[in-house]
């Protein structure tokens, strides 16, 4: 059995922030990062869009960012969380920069600023198209230099270790010691207890199958902490990002950044027709929830599979040098930008909600904390403002990391119980994981998708249990695999999702039900 610290579970931007300033604070204690795929495989490393961050305090305000975001959050953000998070950003980026990130500038030597939908300035910081990526290789050359981190890659975790594993523990009050992970490399089952743990997992796109996530966003992290008893909210809040590039054979889909609207591209139908303005005064730069919304209804309307980007107004030169990586993408598809339109479609991009925490980033399980998208901070609401992600892991990672900094309590020594796979076989069909994959994906595109109704949530529910069966049968009589363990843990998201959406009776932010009475501040599709 491993011993640490800390444990963080996850290599994105909140884990490995995190994990960088406890380690250099306390250099004699120990942090084990875990990731179940390679260390910098996260939905960090797909961020396009930038950090939301007021920098220009000539045009833009914390209080302006604070609105935009409240107005986002559809009157379901924690208003104080809001507060804290925005006027915290200028800190946070800096530290980012100290540690050698590289942000765009222009010639006057200051932040090239983006503007994005539901912004009403400019001041989105990014790194070209790719802020994701140059931030997480700044974090990981900063891991690189400690000597107290150790990162297992290829190890994932299938359960946090809690009193339901260790009978001689008597505490009353639910406490995670660690979690129980398989090498992927060998198959073999080791436990580690941790004194303390984070879990930093990232997303749940792949429960739709259509998304901007890649494929390791399985809500690994959320499915544990449910089985932990951990409060899980707010989960019928899927934001749906609106303009993936359009891929007929579907599966996880290039994202075009919210950005190259804020740059001023259109939105237009099959027929030519720029729909955005008949939705919304802000037109394409209405909030996610509202951009998504129309497509969903111009594609039903219409019959269609997907609506187009129009950029052929647009600078090209400019484009390239803002959007080089989504230029090339177009280029290698065959789409010259500046006489085709780029075919784009809604795709499942980020949930705002996840397991409920406090401002410091605390669970409703000792000893047990979150950060980064499976989290529920109260910042997003019932939809998140454009690059408010990034900020919100960069804030609670440091939250998280002042409290635990001055709260830390060596607990004692326990006896964690190794694996139990007695009476377990390797599945001689892999293809029943796949099957019942397939067919949890599709049930969620269809029944739980952007546009949801009372008839099709309990449909989908039944459905659901149906495949629940399945799949818990094959889990206790298989030997554990990361395949059987994602479609499991994706299992018990739906489950979430589904039953959170039934007790939703009003539409809020990027939730929408046609049976619901309509929120005064939504359009009626």
């Amino acid at each position: 059995m491993l011993t640490t610290d800390y444990l963080v579970i996850g290599s994105g931007v909140a884990g490995l922030t995190f994990a960088i300033k406890i380690a250099e604070r306390f250099p004699d204690r120990k942090v084990i990062i875990v990731t179940k795929g390679d260390k910098d495989e996260s939905n960090t490393k797909y961020a396009q869009g930038g950090v939301a961050v007021v920098i220009d305090k000539k045009e833009d305000s914390f209080q302006k960012h604070i609105q935009d975001t409240l107005i986002a959050g559809d009157g379901l953000c924690d208003r104080a969380v809001v507060e804290m998070v925005v006027k915290e950003g200028p800190k946070r980026l800096q530290e980012l920069v100290n540690w050698g990130a590289n942000f765009d500038t222009n010639s006057n030597g200051n932040y090239d600023l983006g503007k994005e939908g539901g912004h009403s300035e400019y001041r989105v910081v990014h790194h070209k198209d790719i802020t994701g990526y140059e931030i997480e290789q700044t974090l990981l050359r900063c891991i690189q230099q400690l000597k107290n981190i150790t990162v297992l890659t290829h190890h994932f975790v299938i359960d946090l270790i809690t009193q339901h594993h260790i009978k001689e523990v008597k505490e009353k009050e639910l406490t995670c010691y660690g979690a129980y992970l398989l090498n992927e490399k060998d198959n073999t089952i080791k436990a580690i207890q941790a004194t303390n743990t984070l879990l930093a997992s990232g997303g749940i796109g792949s429960v739709y199958g259509h998304t901007t996530n890649p494929v390791i966003a399985t809500g690994d992290g959320i499915a544990m902490a449910y089985r932990a008893k951990a409060l899980v909210k707010d989960m019928e809040f899927v934001q749906f990002h609106p303009t993936a590039l359009y891929m007929a054979e579907g599966g996880a889909l290039f994202l075009i950044s919210e950005a190259v609207r804020g740059f001023g591209a259109y939105l237009r139908n099959k027929q030519g027709h720029r729909f955005m303005p008949d939705y919304d005064v802000r037109a394409e730069l209405a909030s996610r929830d509202i951009v998504s919304q129309s497509i969903d209804n111009e594609l039903k309307k219409h019959g269609d599979t997907h609506v187009f980007l129009d950029c052929t107004h647009l600078n090209v030169l400019e484009f390239t040098k803002h959007f080089p990586n989504i230029y090339q993408k177009c280029k290698d598809l065959h789409i010259d930008i500046s006489k085709h339109w780029i075919p784009v479609v809604p795709a499942s991009h980020y949930l705002c909600g996840g397991i409920v925490v406090d401002t410091y980033g605390r669970t409703s399980v000792n000893n047990l904390f979150s950060c980064g998208e499976c989290s529920r901070t109260g910042l997003h609401g019932a939809n998140r403002l454009a690059s408010n992600s990034l900020l919100e892991a960069l804030v609670y990672s440091h939250n998280i990391f002042k409290y635990l900094a001055s709260n830390y309590t060596k607990h004692y020594q326990i006896v964690i119980p190794e694996w139990n796979d007695k009476g377990t076989t390797i599945p001689d069909e892999h293809v029943l994981i796949q099957h019942n994959l397939k067919e949890l994906q599709a049930l969620m595109r269809n029944y739980v998708g952007i546009v949801r109704s009372n008839s099709r949530l309990q449909k989908a529910k039944i459905k659901l249990d149906n495949i629940y069966q399945e799949v818990e049968e094959l889990y206790k009589t298989s030997k554990i695999s990361v395949s059987l363990c994602e479609l499991r843990n994706m299992v018990n998201v739906a489950h979430l999702i589904i039953n959170q959406s039934v007790k939703r009776k009003e539409n809020k932010g990027g939730y929408f039900n046609i049976d619901n009475v309509y929120n005064t501040s939504q359009k009626s599709f």
